[in-house]
């Protein structure tokens, strides 16, 4: 299967200055930025390159690690870092099932909206893509 790649400005989340400092320091897709920041060693020199705390880096890598994953995207990225998923490799390993309750109480905790969960089918193929790449 193949991995997606997006623009770095699709990433959920970041404002236009993060957005310009991560191109101004070469950063123009998510793969450029889960390629450079793999290792928690690797994460803390882009941020002192990025002049960002490490946290800011790891939420970056994080969403655009959980974009490779066709089915997932940019649109759900944010979704599954919100509800405790930060990684593919985490997305693997978690009960489909577990994982859309956890989104549910999400959506229903922040936005009191049952009907923008998406279904566990849709929960499901995430995991197994994820376990194809």
């Amino acid at each position: 299967m193949k991995q997606c790649n997006w623009l770095i400005e699709e990433l959920p989340g970041l404002s236009q200055d993060e957005i310009n400092n991560l191109k101004k320091n070469g950063f123009t897709t998510t793969l450029a930025l889960v390629k450079q920041g793999k290792t928690p060693q690797e994460k803390l020199i882009l941020a002192q390159k990025l002049q960002v705390h490490v946290q800011y880096v790891k939420k970056w890598v994080a969403l655009a690690d959980l974009a490779r994953i066709p089915s997932v995207g940019t649109e759900y990225s944010g979704l599954l870092l919100h509800a405790g998923i930060a990684s593919v490799m985490q997305l693997t390993t978690t009960p489909p099932h577990r994982l859309h309750k956890q989104i549910l109480r999400l959506q229903v905790a922040t936005l009191q909206r049952r009907d923008l969960c998406p279904a566990v089918e849709q929960v499901n193929e995430w995991v197994e893509q994820a376990k194809n790449l």
